[in-house]
């Protein structure tokens, strides 16, 4: 996605924020081919930004927003805890939808920095 024609992440509460930067995500993948299930799923164990499919493949996918990266980048802050709460909770989703449970899946990242500009898609970027 070019600087010209993203979407760009207002200066709100956090909250409204990552809500934005994931519909940025969500049209960035919905772009490359990828179709929603579901977004926001949620469980006792967490919560997933979107469920997507891609050629028969499910996709969880982790949506990450940072103003700035002198602290790190959007990818790097899903550290082994978190994507552990995300493996639990695919599993959950799984479990709670049979038809999905022979299915390939994977787990992808959308790191996001700055105005939305730079959108970095990292696909199948941890497994369990």
């Amino acid at each position: 996605m070019n600087k010209n024609s993203s979407p760009r992440i207002q200066n709100e509460s956090a909250k409204a924020t990552g809500q934005q930067a994931e519909q940025i995500a969500c049209a960035y993948l919905r772009n490359q081919g990828l179709k929603l299930l579901e977004s926001n799923y949620h469980c006792r164990y967490g919560e997933i930004d979107l469920i997507m499919e891609q050629a028969g493949q499910l996709v969880f996918v982790e949506v990450r927003y940072r103003k700035n990266p002198c602290f790190g980048s959007a990818a790097e802050s899903v550290d082994q805890r978190k994507q552990q709460k995300l493996i639990k909770t695919a599993l959950e989703y799984i479990n709670r939808h049979p038809g999905f449970n022979q299915r390939p899946s994977r787990f992808d990242v959308v790191a996001i920095t700055g105005d939305s500009s730079h959108i970095d898609w990292i696909s199948d970027a941890f497994s369990c």
